[in-house]
């Protein structure tokens, strides 16, 4: 028995491909569907939202900064694009066997950002930092949702009024007028107390006003301390109180420390 050989022709047609086919002229294009532009486009822009903001807070020193917004932004985006796909979820099943409540995934993501946004909150002595920043974890997730739902114009419109009011608005902050409040404490030798009054009088003469105050016997007897809540409307008289105390021959030992967000 022999073998069954191709006839030449066709062979010769078959092995034959035209070599323009492979040319710098005529590039092979691969189609792309239009699923797969949408979900880029979708966690491209989340990725630079995110990342707007989180410049912001960069600059500014603050421990969740520019990666941190923007992957926050960017993981809610991906996780609102499960729901709007969710009919890719299981192929050839019908639609109506895998529906989910897109809204159910949006406020799981706005707790689990909650988490997140607790972990930049610290207190730094007397002072807690790093609400602004929280604040900005949290709205940077509603943003990636959005824009996870393809929500393009409210989703721009909520990155730059929030880049606008963590940078203008720190701006129109810092000239307004507004109380500054410090936790303060003084020390003196318990023979040589000054009084409670004249020390009220002393602050308010540098332009505080006590919010409220208590005592304090040292453990070993010596030393007498009274601690309060002071408030000023100019932040410059917290310097100039520091270089009054260290005047005072009385006082053995000071504190004072800002609050701040």
């Amino acid at each position: 028995m022999h073998a069954r050989t191709m006839p030449r022709t066709t062979l010769h047609s078959w092995l034959a491909v035209p070599k323009k086919s492979f040319s710098a002229q005529n590039p092979i294009r691969m189609p792309i569907a239009p699923d797969t532009l949408q979900i880029v486009t979708h966690l491209v822009a989340a990725l630079l939202a995110g990342g707007i903001i989180g410049l912001e807070r960069s600059y500014h020193g603050r421990p969740a900064g520019f990666r941190t917004h923007a992957l926050v932004c960017l993981a809610s985006s991906l996780l609102m694009l499960v729901t709007l796909y969710q009919g890719k979820w299981l192929p050839g099943i019908p639609l109506e066997a895998v529906r989910t409540d897109p809204t159910r995934m949006a406020q799981g993501i706005m707790t689990g950002i909650g988490f997140l946004g607790a972990g930049v909150i610290f207190k730094e002595g007397l002072s807690v930092r790093g609400l602004t920043t929280a604040a900005s974890i949290w709205i940077t997730a509603a943003i990636g949702i959005l824009l996870g739902i393809g929500f393009y114009l409210p989703a721009v419109l909520a990155t730059l009024i929030t880049v606008a009011t963590l940078s203008i608005f720190r701006w129109i902050e810092s000239r307004i007028p507004s109380h500054s409040y410090a936790h303060h404490f003084v020390r003196f030798d318990r023979d040589n107390v000054m009084p409670e009054q004249e020390l009220k009088d002393y602050l308010e003469n540098l332009g505080f006003k006590v919010a409220n105050m208590s005592h304090r016997l040292s453990d070993d007897g010596l030393h007498f301390e009274y601690r309060m809540v002071i408030w000023t409307t100019n932040p410059q008289n917290l310097s100039e109180l520091a270089s009054a105390l260290r005047e005072l021959k009385a006082v053995r030992a000071f504190r004072i420390s800002p609050t701040g967000d």
